[in-house]
Order: C-alpha cells, then sequence, then structure tokens
C-alpha cells in the first residue's frame, strides 16, 4: 500500500515566519551539536586546571550518554504536549547546563553540568526535526532537512578548531559561557514565533517505558564507550553493563506492548520500511560521525601532514557532503521519492570507503582529496532520508517519536562505531609494532612525535599505521553494505506534491 504522508500543521503560516522559526531552530542545531565536538580539544587546558585526568573521558561521555538517553523521551513528549514548549524546556535546560559547566570548580562538578547540558541537547535535537515536519509538507521538507544535515556536519568539522581556540585566547570556560546569549536568542525567537499546536489527544506519561527504554541506551552507550572509561569492551565490567541493558530492553519492550502511550509504539515496527530506516540511520551515523576523527588522524599518521595542513582536507570532505545534501533535498523534492537516493549513496559510500582503504604511503594528496571528496557525497546523498522515511511512515500523532528512535540510532551508531574502530586501529598496531625496532608504542605517537623520527623510523610507522587503517576502513565500508542491504529493501514510497511551494 502507498504509504500516506501526515499533513504539516503549521504549512499556513507564512513563508518569511516558516522561515524564521527554521533559522533560530538551526541556531539551536548548531549550538547543541557543536558542544560536543567543541570539548574534545578544549580537554587538556580543562583537566591542567580541574586535575583528576583518570576522569577526563567522562566529560565527553556523560553528554553523549545523557543526550542519547533522553532523545526517544523528548519525541514523545513533543506528541503528547505540544513541540514548543517541550522545544523551550530544552533549550532552557541545555542553556543552565552550559552555566554550570562555565562555573565548575572541579571534575566531578563538570561531569554532573555536562549530563544536564546533554538531557538539554537531546531535546533539541529531536524537538528540531520533529518541529520541521509541522512547518514543511513532505517534498519542501527534503529541501530543509538537507539545510538541517550541513548544520550537523560543519559543526562536527568546525567543532575541534573553535574549541582549541577558543580555550588558548578567551580560557576554557568560554566554549560554555557563549551558550548563554545564543541560548536566550534561539529562546526569545521560538516563544515569539513558534504557534503553540496542542495535540488531540490526553496525555498519558509512560514512565516505566521512559525509564527502562533511557537505561537500556545508556548502557549501550556506556558499553560502547568501555575501551575509553574501563580499559576495554570485554571486561568483565563491560560484560556486566551488557547484559543489564538486555535485561532492561526485554523489560522495556514488555512494558510498551501494554502502555497506552508508548515512548515509541510498537506499532511503528509493522510497517517494513520503519525497522530498515533504523539500520540505515545506525550505520550512517557510524560514517558520517563516527569516522571524522579517524580520516584526521589517518591525514597526520600515513601522509606526514601537519594538523593544520590535515585540516584542509576537510574541506573536500564537507564540500562532498554539502554538495551531496543540497542535490539530494532537491531532487527528493521534486521527485517525491527518497529511495533512489539513499541507494545511490550508500553505494557510493561502500566505493569510496573501499577506496580510501587502499591508499599507500606515498599516495598523491589530490587523489586522497578526491576520495574523501566522494565519502562526503555519499553522506550527503543520504544521510536526511532516514528522518524523512520515519516521518512519511509514521502517523501524525508519533511523529515526534518516530523521530527520536532515528536520530538516537544515528547517535547510538556512531558510539558504537568509534569504538569499534578505536578496537581495530588498537589491535592493528600491536599487532604489527614487532616489526618496527626501537621504537615507543606506535599507538602513543603524536604527529610531531612521529615528524621528529628519523627518516626510516618515519616511513616505518607511517607503513604500519597505513596498514591498520586498511582494515579499520574495509570495517566501514562493511558497515556500509549493511546500510545498503536495508535502502535496497525498503519499500518504494511516493511523497504527495505540496499543497503549497516552498
Amino acid at each position: 500500500m502507498p504509504t500516506v504522508a501526515p499533513a504539516a500543521p503549521l504549512a499556513h503560516l507564512s513563508r518569511r515566519r516558516r522561515l524564521s522559526i527554521y533559522a533560530f531552530m538551526m541556531m539551536a542545531l548548531f549550538m547543541a551539536t557543536l558542544d560536543n565536538q567543541i570539548v574534545s580539544t578544549a580537554l587538556p587546558t580543562i583537566v591542567a586546571e580541574l586535575g583528576s585526568i583518570e576522569r577526563f573521558g567522562w566529560v565527553s561521555a556523560a553528554y553523549l550518554l545523557a543526550q542519547s538517553a533522553i532523545m526517544p523521551v523528548y519525541g514523545k513528549l513533543g506528541d503528547l504536549f505540544g513541540r514548543k514548549y517541550v522545544m523551550m524546556f530544552a533549550i532552557s535546560l541545555f542553556v543552565v547546563g552550559s552555566l554550570s559547566c562555565g562555573l565548575a570548580w572541579s571534575m566531578d562538578s563538570l561531569i554532573a553540568a555536562r549530563v544536564l547540558q546533554g538531557l538539554g541537547g537531546g531535546g533539541i535535537m529531536v524537538s528540531i526535526f520533529s518541529i520541521n515536519a509541522d512547518l514543511f509538507e513532505p517534498r519542501e521538507r527534503a529541501r530543509y532537512q538537507s539545510f538541517s544535515s550541513l548544520v550537523l556536519m560543519a559543526s562536527g568539522s568546525i567543532g575541534p578548531t573553535l574549541g582549541g581556540a577558543m580555550s588558548q585566547y578567551f580560557g576554557w570556560r568560554s566554549i560554555f559561557l557563549v551558550n548563554l546569549p545564543v541560548g536566550i536568542l534561539v529562546l526569545s525567537g521560538i516563544f515569539l514565533l513558534l504557534p503553540y499546536v496542542r495535540p488531540n489527544r490526553q496525555p498519558k506519561i509512560d514512565y516505566a517505558g521512559a525509564a527502562t527504554l533511557a537505561l537500556t541506551i545508556g548502557l549501550i552507550v556506556l558499553w560502547a564507550d568501555g575501551a575509553q572509561i574501563f580499559g576495554g569492551m570485554f571486561t568483565p565490567v563491560t560484560f556486566g553493563i551488557l547484559a543489564l541493558a538486555t535485561i532492561s530492553a526485554i523489560a522495556w519492550v514488555h512494558i510498551e506492548r501494554r502502555s497506552l502511550e508508548p515512548i515509541i509504539p510498537l506499532s511503528l515496527f509493522r510497517n517494513r520500511n520503519f525497522p530498515l530506516l533504523l539500520i540505515v540511520a545506525l550505520t550512517s551515523g557510524g560514517i558520517g560521525i563516527g569516522l571524522v576523527n579517524y580520516h584526521a588522524l589517518f591525514l597526520q599518521m600515513t601522509t606526514g601532514l601537519s594538523p593544520a595542513h590535515a585540516g584542509l582536507f576537510f574541506i573536500a570532505l564537507t564540500c562532498g557532503i554539502a554538495v551531496g545534501s543540497l542535490t539530494a533535498g532537491r531532487l527528493i523534492e521534486r521527485t517525491g521519492r527518497y529511495k533512489p537516493f539513499l541507494i545511490t549513496g550508500t553505494t557510493l559510500s561502500v566505493l569510496a570507503l573501499i577506496g580510501v582503504s587502499q591508499i599507500q604511503v606515498g599516495t598523491s594528496l589530490w587523489l586522497i582529496g578526491a576520495v574523501l571528496a566522494t565519502c562526503g557525497l555519499s553522506i550527503g546523498l543520504a544521510q536526511q532520508s532516514p528522518v524523512i522515511g520515519v516521518q512519511l511512515v509514521a502517523p501524525q500523532g508519533d511523529i515526534g517519536a518516530a523521530t527520536g528512535a532515528v536520530t538516537l540510532c544515528r547517535m547510538a551508531g556512531a558510539s558504537l562505531a568509534i569504538s569499534i574502530y578505536g578496537a581495530v586501529l588498537s589491535a592493528r598496531l600491536m599487532a604489527g609494532a614487532g616489526d618496527v625496532s626501537d621504537m615507543p608504542d606506535p599507538s602513543s605517537l603524536s604527529p610531531d612525535a612521529l615528524a621528529a623520527l628519523p627518516e626510516t623510523s618515519r616511513i616505518a610507522v607511517s607503513m604500519l599505521f597505513s596498514d591498520a587503517f586498511t582494515w579499520l576502513y574495509m570495517v566501514a565500508a562493511g558497515l556500509s553494505v549493511i546500510g545498503l542491504t536495508a535502502a535496497i529493501l525498503l519499500r518504494p514510497t511516493l511523497m504527495p506534491v505540496s499543497k503549497r511551494a516552498g
């Protein structure tokens, strides 16, 4: 049966007002997604002042855990109570969390503040994609989802550089305190411009389902970060965490079957496209978000590029993403179909990652740039389709829940993939370390230390990293194959023509 797309309740607003609301939402999205990226390069400065280096990994992990665990809950709250005030609550929570981070007096207080900030950030991300579905008809929505995707990638690209610069010139607290004026501006704009749409249903909050789902997600993300936090993904502690996550997941399914207003309605899974799109979102997060930092390490440790010069290659990656995302958005709007572009993007991703895996020491930098641009193009072509797809599948009353589920899968995929990539890289470096004599542990070498080595040793270490990254990128290509398979199995969907021009 053809899918009937839910109507957009706010599509009757004037174009100027809708675009103004959208602009404020993009500011909020940039603020929330930039935050975890911007912290990474400021961590050494934070540790130098607050100490407790043994817990520094929790500064990022606490934010990710809270953000991931709360996403589906916010999606459902928006369906039950209306998205305006849920969005405003999330922004307010994020601003309070940012202020608490900026005023932190110890590592423990900073970690606690990051949890608060993550609880707001997760709500911002889910609410924005849900509000897009209220503002724009399905075909028109595809174009604006592509802009949202660009904001996500832009924050990931400039975040580390911006974090390093701000912590150097203004102090590390500035990376949190800068959110206050931006958050207040966005909060004011949403309050004044976004109408309140009251859902035509009696709110019944599924507290038990929300608690068990949040616990399950938090435990899975914690397990995925086990290598950084507990010294490995397969230790007694992490096995215990995985066991608890399994028990919690079984309990959640049991609760949701009986709930009047489940956090993620299990009825959504009856449509074949919904679980397939969740698989696509999981793999796209692992490729589009999870690989970003590894691209940078690959360039510096195999080509000898400095961090600054390696950063220039991200222009090729980002440009590819921009071209792919904008092209897909326009063509989906024109044709009313997203599956062809999802298949094209994931196919191109498999081929591009296989291409990157074959790059060796001495490969032309122009060729490396072209391959990275192709990687970016593949990400851009496919990344907005999972959100568009689940919003087409879900009834209007469950769009927030469906959006929360797919956004969660993307972030969970990134977290899981980062841990898998790290384990593959570490294992291959350890396996080949014996071939490089009279050298410290290669995995502990920085790009500057690599550049200072004698020529023979430098080439040997670069070749060792090149071999390790061959395995890493082949694993990533395998992940893309899973996403491609799910995309091929999707039932084709034709979106109706928008009632009004965008």
